[in-house]
């Protein structure tokens, strides 16, 4: 069964039809979907939300586009919600350049102390790195994340990076991008990556992989990243579905599924 590991079915653009997309799943060959929040508000629904869909797992923590404003009572807030049954990462957390805002001070602060949470917790990590590649391998190494575990999701850069964060043992999360005629450094990424490095992600509602560019993803998808991924291994969609599931329990650490 496919295991997605990044989804966002807090989003709005799940309300028309949220209860009957993820009743769906499971004839789909979607087997496990983890939810990751990237906000207070959406990290308590995840919470909530994991209690009433069977196929879902759950992750807390703050996006560092959402940093500006965040307390301490966020991490003890986090902290409680992380010890819930079925809660299995700390994410995403992280360093977004993207957006001059919010300061890159404060992503870097509350990355840290986010990172911290998750040493405290015994939980991996799912990391967002975006535009921001040195500060965020230079951060982890500080933390000696290698101790802490997690996956880079959404992975951007080069392989030649790649290399650093498998050596600190984290996983490379692969989503719709792959698909992309102009997606040079992932597929490259992907071919040299080892298959029991990499999980699969949507990262949904965003980066919908052909043929639906463009349109609401969902974990539905996952099909056309996993065949990508089998096409640059010169590997069944099968295998690399197997795999991938196996990999996404070892990252989760959770008992088969």
């Amino acid at each position: 069964m496919i295991f997605e590991t990044h989804a966002h079915y807090d989003d709005k653009k799940f309300d028309i039809d949220r209860e009957e997309l993820l009743a769906s799943m499971e004839e789909h060959g979607i087997g496990t979907i983890v939810n990751v929040g990237s906000d207070m508000e959406t990290s308590r629904w995840t919470a909530e939300a994991v209690k009433k869909y069977p196929m879902m797992y759950g992750a807390v923590g703050i996006h560092p586009s959402e940093t500006e404003g965040m307390t301490q009572r966020d991490i003890d807030v986090l902290k409680e919600l992380s010890r819930q049954e079925r809660i299995v990462a700390i994410g995403e957390i992280g360093l977004d350049y993207y957006w001059d805002e919010p300061d890159r001070g404060i992503q870097k602060k509350w990355f840290d102390i986010q990172m911290e949470l998750a040493r405290e917790v015994k939980l991996p990590m799912i990391i967002h790195s975006r535009d921001a590649a040195k500060d965020t391998k230079d951060m982890m190494a500080a933390v000696h994340a290698e101790e802490i575990g997690g996956v880079v999701h959404c992975y951007s850069y080069s392989k030649e990076m790649a290399k650093d964060f498998l050596n600190m043992g984290f996983y490379i999360g692969v989503g719709g991008v792959v698909t992309f005629k102009n997606a040079r450094n992932l597929k490259e990424t992907v071919e040299y990556v080892p298959i029991e490095r990499i999980v699969l992600e949507t990262d949904c509602p965003y980066l919908a992989p052909e043929p639906n560019r463009g349109k609401r993803n969902s974990s539905l998808n996952l099909s056309y990243v996993a065949e990508a991924i089998g096409n640059i291994k010169g590997i069944s969609t099968e295998e690399v579905i197997a795999v991938t599931e196996q990999n996404a329990q070892a990252l989760y650490r959770m008992k088969e599924v």
